[in-house]
């Protein structure tokens, strides 16, 4: 004999399934995620209008060439350039939107303007990993360090320590990377003559063969020295001081008295109680830095001739390559947000009171 569901229990099914759907859809994470596609579209669409905004086009830049080099008149060189380039510089800018964005939906990023057949997806891979490997390792160097020395400045604060480290990270704080960048290659390339710039620039030494090989791995290390030193230069200032001051104001609260009280060891209440509490503001931090590495610098890769995204960023923009251009910034935008999503998480996962508070 079949059992038989009343038609109460089933309106009463539906009506359990809407609630939990319309409750999930207006969570805090439904709504954040909601709000990160929204910034997405935003910055691709505002980024897709600017970057046709420039004065001229890949055609223009590409006939002026032409004209430089060969010598030959503006409309003929026109001629021959928008014979190269799959590109028309007159279709209106609303269809060449609505094509972008068909194929957007495909995951297609399109092709290169002026590297006919080339997927813009193939350059952004060639390039990002040695972009993420040498942000990513600065930004994980001057991280480590910026916790231990901001916390050990903020223990001992007063002394000369505190002093002297206060001083030169205001300083490094102050200074912009790409100055910093020309201040290694003038003290310690030309002054102090400790690293051979002219070998130390680019990404690896052409004349080893790629694979993983010591030759090839020591090559790649040495290559991203000065890319990572300015990097970790520019940025551990501000985690130093960004420590030092989330310690102090920790250090203040009535729990890391109680540790004292209960005789637990200098050691114990400065990692267990003091650190881990004021390193939150800074893992927060370090979530939305981590978005940032995609972009890298674009400056500090063209001075140290660095092929990473960078640098490929600076070709697209020089050569008006809009696909390119557009396929680099959608991916620092998507990584920015992501990285923005995950720290709004991750700081309602550790702090309860801010995810209570965005639901109310």
């Amino acid at each position: 004999m079949e059992a038989t569901t009343s038609p109460q229990a089933v309106r009463s099914g539906w009506a359990a399934f809407w609630k939990a759907t319309r409750r999930a859809l207006t969570g805090y994470t439904a709504r954040t995620i909601l709000q990160g596609l929204l910034t997405i579209w935003a910055v691709m669409t505002f980024t897709f209008v600017l970057i046709r905004q420039m004065p001229s086009n890949p055609v223009q830049i590409e006939a002026e060439r032409i004209v430089r080099e060969e010598l030959v008149s503006y409309e003929e060189a026109y001629s021959r350039a928008a014979s190269l380039f799959d590109f028309d510089p007159n279709q209106p800018l609303i269809e060449q939107y609505v094509e972008y964005l068909a194929k957007l939906i495909r995951l297609d990023f399109g092709q290169s303007i002026t590297s006919a057949g080339t997927p813009v997806l193939d350059q952004i891979l060639q390039y990002l990993p040695w972009t993420v490997f040498s942000v990513g390792l600065g930004l994980l160097i001057s991280f480590t360090i910026g916790i231990f020395v901001g916390m050990a400045m903020a223990y001992w604060r007063g002394g000369i320590l505190d002093n002297v480290v206060t001083a030169l990270a205001s300083i490094l704080f102050g200074i912009p990377n790409y100055i910093i960048a020309l201040l290694i290659i003038l003290i310690l390339g030309v002054q102090l003559k400790v690293i051979n710039i002219s070998e130390a620039l680019g990404r690896v030494d052409p004349t080893i063969e790629p694979g993983f090989t010591p030759e090839y791995i020591g090559s790649v290390l040495s290559h991203a020295v000065l890319p990572v030193l300015t990097y970790v230069s520019a940025t551990v200032g501000g985690w130093i001081l960004t420590m030092k001051s989330s310690t102090i104001a920790t250090l203040g609260e009535e729990y890391v008295t109680v540790a004292h009280a209960r005789g637990l060891s200098q050691w114990r209440v400065l990692t267990a109680y003091v650190g881990r509490n004021a390193m939150l503001p800074l893992v927060t931090r370090l979530a939305i830095s981590i978005g940032f590495v995609v972009g890298g610098s674009v400056i500090i890769e063209d001075i140290y001739r660095y092929r990473g995204l960078g640098k490929f960023l600076t070709t697209a923009i020089v050569a008006r390559d809009y696909t390119s251009m557009q396929g680099v910034f959608l991916v620092i935008a998507v990584s920015v947000v992501v990285a923005n999503m995950l720290a709004d998480v991750l700081y309602g996962a550790l702090d309860p009171r801010v995810r209570v508070g965005k639901e109310q």
